[in-house]
């Protein structure tokens, strides 16, 4: 690699990061230095410019440290190397530690017991204690290093049902209540290790500046300061007051200060992009919280996916030893993300030294621990990683295990009844009241007055995945339903329950208005669910579930019934269409299971007087247009209460954007269906996922160039996909272009028709798969004038037994036409 070649001779791996090509899983930036503002930013930081910090003295102590120094001596460079990589429960067993001493297990987001995602808590404490029972037996050095087990426990104990859920971090930071943070990461943290978890991958500090960004729910602000007193919070609840020489108290696990750095300020945001920005904004808007969270003492960092300036920050040594192990004193290590380090240039998932030299501690790899292993063990025997940096790595990784006791042997965490405890529950109820905004109340139409006759309609009213959002028992959390928490209410369930306690009556209606008269119609409408860079989007035009919402709003308007607006988002988004059809909008960002929180606010009870007041403001900045959201229509503190409505704002309800036309209209990309239906023989198959009812048909997700963002699609019997969305027109100058890779050449006829009235003609794309056939991914371009039509509601493929398609890609974009309609394409 050149990368090495130019460290040996002498030049700093940060440099030589400049100089070098990307062999990861997913293209990396420009390396070259970036242009910010018309002067030229290189990516390397000046330590002495950044704010100071240190790890607690009662991170470790004395005799620790001596320790650490015995097992040094003795431990076997295969059992140090081990300790530098983490792998993911759904490619590693724990009788592979019997072969490969790794250092850590983690669970990613579609990752659960034995496959499943539905797993109980004592199934998860059953995991972890085979995981840690089999790190346990001693080697033939006579020494067992156990392992610690992450996961994303990123709003409540996610991943397992029946868990409290609590706000997604946007939400608490409209709360702007740093003790209600710290009580929410006590709980997380008792609920974590009820089921024999000790780490979670959290707190998140990011700063998000672009609300386009994906990710924008898991920042608390985009106020630094905010995010700094929340970080701090979140650790010291997460994992309790430090005490040398004494381990974290068995309800308490180790968090993680992630993602570092400035993953929040990437271009137009763009997950696991670029932030090009200079470093005094790099440290002034995005680093803020790190010293904070390292003084409180988290015990982790964890690296994030982007760039800063064009270098990767999971092999920029000036960020991760410079700056955050030498400036701001870190004694804890740095975790990768998702086989982050494969994006490093020179890097695949499988080797990667660059980013060990460059001062990450341990790998995230998933899937690729085991060729990751062997190749770090290889660069170790042969010098080019030195022994000391090794050695470093893994005393830091042994701190952290010291101080969560993992060496005692005797499991002290596992109380599965932790979680979900009705205290927990509470809390999040509290944490939903106080995360609410008021952007309006025109004629006091809140609070809910007793006795009224109440509407509730729109989609989200019923819907428990719309509330929690992403990572929320998956990833993605598409699929969770109400079944997943018994103890949880849905905004409906909380509403009815409340207005029928204060003598009034309701109906829901989750599609359209009934007739009839009522006092008062809620609308509860939002995004649906999704998780990291399926999130991102082109502007900030609200568009989620087509126009249904603001019909429903002017439909009941013109019949003269008052209306409340219930926007449930992981992000400020235009909506100003919807707050002229609404007397009342309320900013609920993804409040989690606790419904009753919503009710606590906006019905008043038998005195007329609701439980909870309006205590929220903006945590964000509310977008006045629909492209990149920079002109404010409310600034970031704003929010009103019953006891200081808020004041009005002009409004303009028109939006012309052409924001992402360039990239086509995009039915499948970076593993999502967004506003496209699939379904086989009248099996639904959500986000183009599972498995047909009569078992025809699979999809099934893998990473191509980031995690899960591709689809294996696999023909079980002769079937037909079809993927449906609202008639569009796009012209006959479009083609319909596919990214995609066969490995071996259709047995039968393939071929792709048009979903439209009136249309008939099928393009046979059998030829293109069979030249296809073993060479790798391939992009395919059909002209639409081929499929006969300018309007299209959709495609069907179909298919014969045994053909199987690898999907990276596909979306409808303009070319000039070829003319061919024969193909190969």
């Amino acid at each position: 690699m050149v990368a090495r070649w130019l460290r040996g001779l002498g030049i700093p791996a940060f440099a030589a990061l400049t100089l070098t090509g990307c062999a990861g899983v997913q293209s990396s930036t420009a390396s070259a230095p970036v242009s910010v503002s018309g002067q030229v930013q290189e990516a390397v930081a000046n330590p002495s410019l950044w704010p100071a910090a240190h790890s607690p003295v009662e991170f470790s102590d004395q005799a620790t440290e001596a320790e650490i120094g015995r097992l040094l001596q003795t431990m076997t460079l295969e059992q140090k190397v081990g300790q530098l990589i983490q792998a993911d429960i759904g490619s590693i067993s724990p009788d592979d530690l019997e072969h490969y001493p790794l250092g850590s297990i983690l669970a990613g987001g579609n990752s659960g017991p034995n496959g499943n995602e539905r797993a109980s808590a004592e199934q998860w404490a059953r995991l972890v204690g085979d995981f840690r029972a089999a790190s346990l037996r001693p080697a033939a050095n006579g020494i067992a290093v156990p392992i610690i087990f992450g996961v994303d426990a990123v709003h409540g104990h996610n991943n397992i049902p029946g868990a409290t859920i609590f706000p997604h971090n946007i939400g608490l930071g409209a709360a702007r209540d740093p003790d209600l943070v710290r009580r929410i990461g006590e709980a997380t943290a008792a609920e974590v290790a009820g089921t024999g978890i000790e780490w979670t991958f959290a707190p998140t500090l990011a700063v998000p500046q672009d609300t386009r960004w994906g990710r924008t729910y898991e920042g608390y602000s985009s106020d630094p300061q905010l995010v700094a007193r929340y970080g701090a919070a979140m650790v010291a609840g997460l994992q309790g007051h430090l005490v040398s020489g004494r381990p974290l108290a068995p309800e308490h696990v180790a968090a993680t200060a992630k993602h570092f750095l400035a993953d929040g300020g990437t271009r137009n945001g763009t997950d696991q992009g670029d932030a090009a920005i200079s470093e005094a904004e790099l440290i002034d808007r995005h680093a803020q919280g790190y010293p904070a969270a390292i003084d409180a003492g988290a015990l982790t960092v964890m690296a994030s996916f982007s760039s800063w300036n064009g270098v990767k920050n999971h092999g920029n040594e000036s960020l991760l030893t410079g700056v955050l192990k030498q400036r701001m004193g870190f004694e804890g290590f740095v975790v990768g993300d998702w086989n982050g380090h494969g994006q490093v240039p020179g890097c695949t998932p499988v080797d990667c030294p660059e980013a060990i030299l460059a001062g990450l501690d341990m790998f995230m790899a998933p899937d690729s621990w085991k060729g990751l292993f062997d190749s770090t063990l290889a660069s170790a025997k042969k010098g080019e990683i030195p022994l000391a940096r090794i050695d470093d790595a893994v005393r830091r990784i042994l701190r952290v295990k010291f101080k969560l006791d993992l060496f005692a042997g005797d499991v002290k965490r596992g109380d599965t009844s932790a979680v979900g405890a009705p205290a927990h529950l509470a809390l999040a109820r509290e944490a939903v009241a106080k995360s609410l905004v008021l952007l309006k109340n025109k004629g006091s139409v809140l609070p809910i007055r007793p006795g009224a006759r109440v509407l509730v309609v729109g989609p989200a009213a019923d819907d428990i995945a719309i509330q929690t959002g992403g990572w929320t028992v998956s990833w993605q959390g598409t699929d969770v339903t109400r079944k997943d928490f018994p103890n949880g209410q849905t905004v409906w369930e909380a509403l009815a329950k409340a207005v029928r306690e204060a003598g009034g009556t309701v109906v829901l209606a989750p599609g359209d208005a009934p007739a009839g008269q009522f006092d008062v119609a809620i609308v509860v409408y939002g995004e649906t669910p999704y998780a990291e860079f399926q999130g991102d989007r082109p502007n900030v035009d609200f568009v989620a579930q087509g126009d249904k919402p603001l019909v429903l709003l002017q439909e009941l308007k013109g019949r003269g019934i008052p209306t409340v607006s219930l926007f449930l988002s992981g992000r400020p988004l235009y909506t100003s269409p919807e707050l002229e059809a609404s007397d009342a909008f309320v900013a609920g960002w993804l409040p989690g299971t606790q419904g009753s929180g919503i009710a606590d606010v906006l019905v008043a009870q038998n005195d007329g007087k609701p439980r909870r007041d309006f205590t929220g403001t903006l945590p964000f900045a509310w977008p006045a247009d629909c492209g990149d959201g920079r002109t404010i229509l409310f600034p970031l503190g704003f929010g009103g209460s019953y006891a200081r409505p808020p004041s009005g704002a002009t409004l303009d309800t028109s939006c012309v954007t052409d924001a992402g036309s360039a990239e086509g209209f995009a039915i499948f990309a970076k593993g999502l269906v967004q506003g496209v239906s699939a379904s086989v023989s009248g099996s639904a198959l959500p986000n183009l996922g599972g498995r047909s009812g009569e078992g025809s048909f699979t999809a099934t997700a893998f990473d191509a160039a980031a995690q899960e963002d591709a689809r294996e699609l696999t023909w079980l019997a002769p079937a037909k996909l079809q993927l449906r969305w609202p008639s569009k027109a796009f012209g006959r100058a479009s083609a319909l272009r596919l990214r995609f890779s066969i490995d071996q050449r259709p047995a039968g006829k393939i071929t792709i028709s048009p979903l439209c009235d009136g249309c008939s003609p099928s393009v046979d794309l059998t030829s293109t798969f069979a030249l296809a056939e073993g060479k790798g991914w391939r992009e395919a371009r059909i002209p639409l004038q081929c499929l006969d039509t300018d309007r299209l509601e959709g495609l069907e493929v179909a298919a014969v037994a045994g053909f199987r398609m690898r999907l990276q890609d596909l979306r409808i974009i303009q070319q000039d036409n070829d003319g061919n309609c024969r193909g190969p394409f």
